[in-house]
């Protein structure tokens, strides 16, 4: 709809003049005018040291965040490394700036429509007596914008908080990505420790089949045992330091840092166990807590302004207009004009079918979202009892092989003990050992993902994991 008022009976010299109207539009249109400002871009080098870097933990998405003493100068522990992941990870400065462009839209959706200004003056090409030039001046307005302002603004503010949202998930999820990246290069790193000790424990048994084996006192089949055992020990070191160098590639892209800046961890790694109890409160609020979900619902509120704005804007569209004007021969006449839109074909159904259809996959997808999350986490609590159990043997079986280790280790340096038995006996142990850090690992990932999927605040980790030294 728009409303046009115009006239047209300006006697020649008697008008406003052509260009002095233009040009105080133009004024009037300049003054609030943004003005451009060069941004150059950065060189992505990286924090070189996280010693140097500050966090105002206030800020932090979730309590146990806000409430842990920030301080890298003895190290970083995990709560240090998702309090950092969140404050300086390069993808979420990115959806930052994509929440400020959603604000920025939701801004000009409640805009007003600029009203339109038109003058026209029609010259005669030869001047005949008793003619003039005839002048035409008039400002228009849409009104059919207007009338769909309240939803548009009303989807676009949803929009907004959809983002917002959606920000504030990917903090959720940066969190525990942080906490298994801590984890992992924690274990890795724990494994090398290990693989080392075994390299430099088998290299005199290395030597000394080797030395068997060229004096003639032992066979390539007899030897084959003692040369591999080494051999597959300095793999395992070597393949253990690639996994360990990709583990600390990934921590230090999460956390912003250059590719050589040090990473000195320290303290546990995140343990958090619910109770059955907890899980059950969790679950009942979840759709009122967790972002993820509620972005979804932001989303479906915005759909459903959409839908209301497409259903508004099926009626005909309505222009009126008044006008008074006056003719090259001074004639004046004066009237009304109205233009209504005949809706006999488009109607505007189209738009709406596609707005009712979009509106119901919103609604499936949040209702499969919500499913699927109670689902899983009913899955997670009980793979927990299970890992638990499993931790639990791991680290006995662990314990009673590292003492059977030692002891064939000192029965083999005394001469009791023959080399084949002795390796066969520190292969066990050591596997034993790599079994536990792996059960461990499994155990703390999946209390991770628990912990994400509940986005309950209640679930803490341990004072160990939480102290500094």
């Amino acid at each position: 709809m728009q409303v046009r008022l115009f006239r047209k009976d300006l006697p020649h010299g008697r008008g406003i003049p052509l260009v002095r109207a233009l040009g105080l539009a133009c004024v009037v249109g300049l003054s609030g005018c943004a003005t451009y400002s060069h941004l150059p871009l950065g060189e992505g080098q990286g924090a070189k040291d996280v010693s140097q870097l500050s966090v105002d933990t206030s800020t932090m998405p979730l309590p146990a965040l806000r409430s842990h003493p920030f301080d890298l100068s003895h190290g970083m522990d995990v709560t240090d490394a998702a309090i950092l992941a969140v404050a300086n990870s390069p993808d979420l400065k990115v959806m930052r700036d994509q929440v400020g462009i959603a604000r920025a839209q939701a801004f000009q959706a409640g805009l007003l429509p600029d009203p339109q200004i038109s003058i026209n003056q029609e010259y005669l090409t030869h001047p005949i007596p008793g003619y003039r030039t005839s002048s035409a001046y008039g400002i228009s307005e849409d009104i059919t914008s207007l009338l769909l302002r309240s939803t548009r603004k009303a989807a676009a503010n949803a929009q907004a908080d959809q983002a917002n949202l959606d920000l504030l998930w990917a903090e959720w999820q940066t969190i525990a990505q942080a906490r298994q990246l801590f984890n992992q290069v924690v274990s890795l790193r724990e494994q090398q420790r290990q693989f080392a000790a075994e390299q430099v424990a088998l290299a005199p048994v290395d030597g000394y089949v080797r030395k068997a084996l060229q004096e003639g006192n032992l066979t390539f089949d007899a030897a084959s045992a003692g040369l591999n055992a080494y051999a597959d020990a300095t793999k395992r070191l070597s393949d253990g330091t690639v996994q360990l160098h990709q583990a600390e590639h990934d921590l230090r892209v999460l956390l912003g840092l250059a590719p050589d800046a040090p990473l000195e961890l320290i303290g546990e790694p995140f343990k958090a166990s619910p109770t059955p109890d907890q899980v059950e409160v969790a679950l009942a609020s979840l759709p009122q807590r967790r972002p993820d979900l509620l972005a979804l619902q932001a989303g479906y509120k915005s759909q459903e302004a959409t839908l209301r704005g497409a259903i508004r804007a099926q009626f005909p569209a309505l222009t009126f207009g008044v006008d008074r004007q006056s003719d090259n021969s001074g004639i004046p006449s004066h009237g009304i004009n109205i233009g209504v839109t005949l809706p006999l074909f488009d109607r505007n159904r189209g738009n709406i079918a596609i707005e009712k259809a979009t509106r119901q996959q919103l609604k499936d997808d949040y209702e499969n979202r919500v499913l699927t999350t109670r689902n899983d986490i009913r899955q997670l609590m009980l793979d927990q009892d299970t890992l638990t159990k499993q931790l639990e043997q791991s680290q006995a079986q662990s314990k009673r092989l590292d003492e059977a280790r030692r002891a064939a280790e000192s029965a083999w340096q005394k001469g009791l003990l023959d080399w084949p038995t002795y390796l066969s006996i520190r292969a066990n142990a050591l596997s034993a050992d790599t079994d536990y850090i792996a059960a461990r690992d499994q155990q703390s990932q999946q209390a991770i993902a628990l912990e994400a999927l509940l986005g309950s605040t209640d679930l803490q980790p341990s004072s160990a994991s939480a102290s500094k030294p």
